[in-house]
């Protein structure tokens, strides 16, 4: 094997070490963040977001519309992450923050959230 055809070698096997061992930009809250919601029913409803991603905003899919539901209610957060919810879809309105492991009362209302 040449002296050219080596380095080149080594070059593209060094590019691929770092590329995978780089973090990702966007990684996930490690864990579970479970809230209260009223299904089509009227019912107390258990919503759960398993390891959401980070720094992206998440609309709660059972009480995205606000003018069809009611807010959800009740946050748990049992992320890694804290956690900033809002009152009105797409990370609108007032907002409230949790920090990992914190819960919150059904006085708390939330249809979107965003983690750290």
């Amino acid at each position: 094997m040449s002296i050219r055809l080596r380095q080149v070698v080594f070059a593209a096997t060094a590019a691929l070490a770092m590329a995978v061992a780089l973090p990702s930009s966007a990684g996930a809250a490690v864990g579970e963040f479970r809230y209260t919601y009223y299904d089509d029913f009227g019912n107390r409803a258990a919503g759960v977001l398993v390891e959401p991603d980070s720094r992206v905003c998440v609309t709660l899919p059972e009480v995205s519309d606000p003018d069809e539901s009611e807010p959800a209610f009740a946050p748990q957060n049992f992320t890694g992450s804290t956690v900033t919810m809002f009152t009105g879809p797409d990370c609108d309105g007032d907002y409230y923050s949790l920090r990992p492991g914190g819960r919150a009362t059904d006085r708390l209302k939330l249809r979107s959230a965003v983690f750290s």
